[in-house]
């Protein structure tokens, strides 16, 4: 019953579920990390990345998630 409440509070956001190691998860299996790196400008991305260091700088900065996060809406 909570998930159907959850569904009905956030109808038009569509990232709404999906976790960020998901999202990461597909963008590096799309584009690996150099492009990646190259798509968004961000250490993480292009200095000894990983997924672990990529995720804690991500919770940590609104404006960089916001970018991956679009990145990921524009390429599903």
């Amino acid at each position: 019953m909570a998930i159907e409440f959850t569904r009905k509070e956030q109808p038009n956001n569509p990232l709404h579920g999906i976790k960020l190691a998901d999202i990461m998860e597909y963008l590096l299996t799309k584009y690996g990390w150099e492009e990646l790196g190259e798509r968004i400008t961000i250490r993480c991305f292009t200095h000894d990345p990983s997924i672990k260091s990529s995720l804690k700088f991500l919770r940590r900065t609104p404006w960089a998630r916001e970018k991956v996060e679009q990145l990921y809406l524009a390429s599903i």
